[in-house]
């Protein structure tokens, strides 16, 4: 009767062969005689072996592991990346470990594990430039960051294209006859930020709007920093006829903030965000926004990193994805999914 865990030693014992034969029979190898492969394959299937998928990759020199790091792991769009970067590991029997470092030092540690342990056979490092963790990144290891581009560092990335989304976004707003436009950015120091933000310029630029510093207010992608910008022109006396949030969850706070003071979407304001979060449709009113492919996005990046740790393509590419301009209530009484 078969061992409900059968061992290799199992399988050279009822093949008649030394566990070293059993193991090169698994690994491939061809220094062996086809009638002992036979057998070998013979007694694997009799007992139901399976082999320890970890040590044959170890033995081949990889772990079929790949890692994501991410600054948290319960943001949506994070969570969606992984979520995308895990199916495409898998199809090609891959696992993908995710884990999240909240600032460099952890980054660092985290880092010297995986790789200085062989734990991984490549890194995605999602948002490497919303601190210093960019300094940290292992050299000549298979990496591609997701939501940067590389800049000093020859380092293949994927994100959406930022600076087209915001410009599209604004042309909307301007489309509908608005000229006093405000800007809740995010961080300043991240890449898509600053992108963002020179998309938005650019449209204001081609149609002959003046850009104007005092209508841009940083927020910190929070709900609470989208609320606190209305609120915070409001206050001044100035509040604009239209509001793009560079994200879903600071629009969702300037839509609060607009209940708040009883000023009316669309009518009197409007408003629109980046991302398509799953609750952005049930907002009030739904928001308007520029729906992206987070999933997709880790995809790619996963394929790309394959590609580089098969060496497949190990040049430095740089992929940016477009977005969808989804029209809901927020900027028109007419909008719809």
């Amino acid at each position: 009767m078969p061992n409900s865990h059968p061992t290799l030693r199992d399988v050279a014992r009822l093949a008649g062969v030394s566990h070293q034969t059993v193991s090169r029979v698994i690994n491939g190898s061809e220094d062996v005689l086809p009638e002992t492969r036979a057998n070998v394959e013979a007694a694997i299937k009799q007992l139901g072996y399976r082999p320890n998928a970890i040590a044959r990759s170890m033995a081949r020199g990889q772990t079929h592991t790949l890692a994501c790091i991410s600054p948290n792991l319960t943001d949506y769009t994070f969570a969606s990346v992984i979520e995308g970067a895990e199916t495409e590991a898998r199809q090609h029997d891959y696992f993908l470990l995710s884990s999240s470092a909240t600032d460099p030092k952890a980054f660092h540690a985290l880092v010297d594990e995986l790789v200085g342990h062989r734990r991984v056979d490549g890194l995605i490092v999602i948002n490497p430039y919303s601190d210093d963790r960019f300094q940290h990144i292992p050299e000549k290891f298979p990496v591609v960051f997701v939501g940067a581009q590389s800049h000093e560092q020859k380092i293949s990335s994927v994100c959406l294209d930022d600076e087209k989304v915001a410009y599209e976004a604004t042309r909307h707003l301007i489309s509908l006859g608005h000229k006093d436009i405000a800007l809740v950015t995010g961080p300043m120091e991240e890449d898509c930020s600053l992108d963002r933000t020179e998309g938005y310029r650019r449209a204001l630029q081609e149609a002959g709007i003046p850009f104007d510093d005092s209508k841009i207010i940083e927020g910190d992608w929070s709900a609470t920093s989208g609320q606190d910008a209305l609120l915070s022109f409001v206050e001044q006396g100035r509040v604009p006829t239209a509001v793009f949030a560079q994200n879903d969850r600071m629009a969702m706070g300037v839509l609060r903030a607009a209940r708040d003071v009883n000023i009316k979407v669309p009518t009197q304001l409007a408003v629109i965000g980046v991302d398509d979060m799953p609750l952005s449709s049930y907002f009030d009113p739904p928001l308007t926004t520029m729906r992206q492919d987070m999933p997709r996005i880790g995809q790619e990046a996963t394929r790309m990193l394959l590609d580089i740790i098969q060496k497949k393509n190990t040049d430095q590419r740089e992929v940016k994805l477009s977005a969808q301009l989804v029209v809901r209530q927020s900027t028109s009484d007419k909008g719809g999914d």
